[in-house]
């Protein structure tokens, strides 16, 4: 277990800028996911850390040490990747203990080690199984036990899920942070799905184009989000934004506005923030999605109990929200 600093991150190739100064201290045990869209650097950054990109500029720290120099095999980390990176011809058992025999443990304690992790991740009865034989989750574990035995200092995983079904993704995601929280191991998670961040997440890096826009716990940042940026990308579904200038009522230097679809509904007319035409409802059960057009054109949704009468198609809603819920940015999508 260890802390891990991550001091003015930079990474340039050739005249590009990719990840344009990266810095937080991560706690012991703590759980940090970096999260944003393809592209972002998030993968990038991850791989500094663990020593599979050189850094530009910047330093890398973990358990108080400089790692900038060394060697990936030498910063005691363990990476869980997306494509779960078996061996084919090897058993489970063999895959989970390959780190181990590359490292010359004793067969005794490559055993007892192997043992430990399978019956944690409920693997006993695969053992002898090759991945071939296993489901996608089952793979996964396997790539996770192969970790875990190493005993590491952290753990990094890159994207681990985005090869399973959305109900799998679930299951792994409870099994992933039940295991960081038995073991106590600092782990550093990428992911470009805001709810995977939102429910792993002791804090998150959400990362806009090699920037971290905001750094934070996952309600914090969903509730005060510091950018346009960060307020459209956390958050399901998606914060509607405005022009000010197209909100009556609303005065000052703020170039957009920002509703999050939860904390609008629809009103009588008098009370109205702003008209629109009903498109289309989305009947989810518990909740209703209600998507409307205004009439400059922008799609604005309102998220309502599933209880809640509906709309029909090419009906004239009128919406409002309370002023406190509002969220107002400036031309460079810095929140005011």
């Amino acid at each position: 277990m260890a802390t891990i600093s991550l001091d003015n991150i930079k990474k340039t190739f050739g005249q590009t800028k990719v990840i344009h100064g990266v810095s937080i201290d991560i706690e012991d045990g703590e759980f940090i996911v970096i999260v944003g869209p393809s592209g972002c650097g998030k993968s990038t950054l991850l791989r500094m850390v663990a020593g599979l990109e050189t850094i530009t500029e910047g330093e890398v720290q973990i358990g108080g040490n400089r790692m900038n120099e060394e060697e990936p095999m030498d910063r005691d980390i363990a990476m869980v990747f997306q494509n779960y990176a078996l061996y084919p011809h090897m058993s489970v058992f063999d895959n989970m203990a390959y780190g181990l025999k590359i490292a010359r443990t004793p067969k005794a304690e490559i055993a007892e080690r192997v043992a430990a992790a399978a019956k944690m991740l409920q693997l006993e009865e695969y053992l002898t199984r090759k991945p071939r034989e296993l489901s996608g989750g089952q793979r996964q574990r396997v790539a996770m036990g192969r970790a875990i035995v190493r005993k590491p200092k952290a753990f990094l995983f890159d994207e681990p899920l985005s090869n399973l079904d959305a109900k799998l993704r679930v299951q792994m995601r409870l099994e992933i942070k039940a295991l960081q929280r038995e073991l106590g191991i600092t782990a550093l998670y990428v992911t470009h799905d805001q709810v995977e961040a939102m429910t792993l997440a002791d804090r998150m890096i959400v990362m806009n184009a090699g920037v971290a826009d905001q750094i934070g716990a996952p309600l914090e940042v969903y509730a005060d989000p510091q950018t346009e940026f960060v307020a459209g990308f956390i958050g399901s579904p998606a914060t509607n934004f405005l022009p000010a200038d197209h909100v009556p009522g609303l005065a000052g230097p703020a170039n957009t506005v920002g509703i999050r679809p939860e904390h609008a509904w629809l009103s009588a007319e008098a009370e109205a923030r702003l008209t629109g035409t009903a498109l289309y409802s989305e009947a989810l059960g518990a909740e209703t999605l209600v998507h409307l057009r205004l009439p400059g054109g922008e799609m604005f949704t309102i998220r309502q109990d599933g209880t809640r009468p509906q709309p029909a198609e090419h009906d004239t809603c009128h919406v409002t929200w309370d002023d406190t819920r509002q969220m107002l940015f400036d031309s460079a999508g810095k929140r005011l």
